[in-house]
C-alpha cells in the first residue's frame, strides 16, 4: 500500500521521544491504530529498543494488511552496540561492530526482527535511519537495502537523515550515487523551518524520489495550543530549542493565520498543505503531542484534525509568502557535512570534501553561502 498524504509516527505520544505527556499503552495504541482517515504509520526499531515496534504491533493486530501502509526504519545497532548516553546507539556501520561485508546480513536481521515485533511479514517502505557518512556512500549498504526489497521484505526503500537538521550535501550526493535505487527520503520541513530542507527537494524530484516530511508541526506550535511562557517538562525534547522560540513562533503564527482562514484550514492543516505544495513531498508526519496539564487539548482531537486534512494545494504566491514569514536561514548549526565542522569524523557530522562541495554546487547549493549559521 502506497503511503498516504498524512501519517503518524510512533514518536508521537511522548513515549519513545520526549514530546509532552507520556501516554499509557492503551491510549497510544488507539492513537496509532490505522483507520478513521489515517492509514500510514511510521516506526523505527531503535525507539525503546524494539518497544515501539511491539506496541505498534498490538495496534495493527486484527487490521487487514492491505488496509494500512507500514513504514519502518533500521540503522542503529542496539543488538550488539552499547548506548553512548544521549547520543544513543551506534550506527550499524560503525567499524567497531562490523565490516562492509556484513552490512547486508545486519540489515536483513534488523528488518526481520522488526517485522516479528510488528506481527507482519513486510514493510511498505523501509528507511535507512540516521545514517553516518558510510551509510550515505556505501554500495554495500544500498546493495543490502535493495536486497530486502528484492526479497519482498519491503515494497520500497529510502533514506531518513537525522536526528537533527542538516545533511543537505550528503543527501544530494546520495541521490546522485543511488537515485535509481531510492524510492523515498524523509527530511525535516515546515513553514517555519524551510531551511535547509527545501534545498534537496528539486534533486529528489529529478531522481523520482518521493519525500516524507517530519517536524511539520514545528515543535507543536502549529497545533495552536502553546502559549507564551509555556513550561516544558525536564524530559521534553523541545528544551533543545533556543529560549524564546515559542514567543517568536507565535508572532509568526499570527501572520500566517489569515492565510489559513482564507483557505478554510486550521494552522496545522496549513502547515501540511504548505509542505505538500512542494512537488516532491508526498507524505507529511507531524508529531502528535499531548501537552501537559488538565486543560490541555486532547491528543485525539489533533489526530482527528490531521485525518481531516483537505486536498488543497497552495499557490506559488502563498507558498512564497509563508516562506518569507517563516524564513529561518542560518538559525542553527547543521549536522552532516558543513563548513562549520572541524576535526574528526563523528557519527552525525563530518568535514566537507571536494566531492560533497561539487555535488552541492551541481544543485545550486554553495556550502559556504547556503549552509552556514549566521
Amino acid at each position: 500500500m502506497h503511503p498516504g498524504r498524512a501519517a503518524i509516527g510512533t514518536w508521537s505520544g511522548g513515549r519513545y521521544l520526549g514530546y509532552g505527556e507520556r501516554l499509557d499503552d492503551a491510549r497510544l495504541e488507539r492513537l496509532l491504530t490505522p483507520g478513521n482517515g489515517i492509514d500510514t504509520i511510521l516506526t523505527a526499531d531503535t525507539y525503546g529498543q524494539g518497544e515501539a515496534d511491539s506496541l505498534l504491533g498490538g495496534a495493527l493486530a486484527g487490521v487487514p494488511r492491505d488496509e494500512y501502509s507500514l513504514i519502518g526504519a533500521v540503522g542503529h545497532d542496539f543488538y550488539e552496540g552499547e548506548r553512548d548516553g544521549p547520543r544513543g546507539f551506534p550506527r550499524f556501520t560503525d567499524a567497531r561492530l562490523r565490516g562492509a561485508g556484513e552490512y547486508g546480513a545486519y540489515l536483513r536481521m534488523a528488518a526481520e526482527r522488526s517485522l516479528e515485533r510488528l506481527g507482519t511479514d513486510r514493510f511498505d517502505v523501509l528507511l535507512l535511519h540516521n545514517p553516518d557518512r558510510v551509510g550515505y556512500t556505501s554500495t554495500e549498504v544500498w546493495d543490502g537495502m535493495a536486497a530486502l526489497r528484492d526479497e519482498g521484505l519491503t515494497g520500497a526503500i529510502g533514506v531518513a537523515p537525522g536526528p537533527a537538521n542538516g545533511f543537505t550535501l550528503d543527501l544530494l550526493d546520495c541521490f546522485e550515487r543511488f537515485g535509481e535505487r531510492l524510492d523515498w527520503a524523509m527530511v525535516i520541513l515546515n513553514p517555519f523551518e524551510p531551511w535547509p530542507g527545501e534545498l534537496v527537494l528539486d534533486a529528489a524530484a529529478r531522481s523520482g524520489i518521493d519525500v516524507i516530511t517530519r517536524v511539520v508541526d514545528y515543535g507543536g506550535l502549529f497545533w495552536d495550543d502553546l502559549e507564551p511562557g509555556h513550561t516544558f517538562a525536564e524530559h521534553d525534547h523541545r528544551k533543545f530549542r533556543p529560549d524564546g522560540w515559542v514567543e517568536a513562533g507565535l508572532e509568526r503564527l499570527d501572520r500566517v493565520r489569515p492565510i489559513a482562514e482564507d483557505r478554510g484550514l486550521t494552522l496545522m492543516q496549513l502547515a501540511c498543505a504548505w509542505n505538500l505544495s512542494h512537488a516532491a513531498v508526498k507524505c507529511v508526519v507531524p508529531t502528535l503531542i499531548q501537552e501537559e496539564g488538565a486543560a490541555a487539548r486532547p491528543i485525539e482531537d489533533k489526530r482527528a484534525e490531521l485525518a481531516e486534512l483537505p486536498d488543497v494545494e497552495l499557490s506559488e504566491d502563498e507558498v512564497d509568502r509563508i516562506r518569507r514569514i517563516g524564513d529561518n536561514f542560518g538559525s542553527m548549526a547543521l549536522k552532516g557535512a558543513n563548513p562549520g565542522h572541524e576535526g574528526e569524523v563523528r557519527p552525525d557530522r563530518w568535514p566537507l570534501t571536494p566531492e560533497l562541495v561539487a555535488a552541492g554546487e551541481r544543485w545550486g547549493v554553495v556550502a559556504e553561502r547556503d549552509l552556514i549559521r549566521t
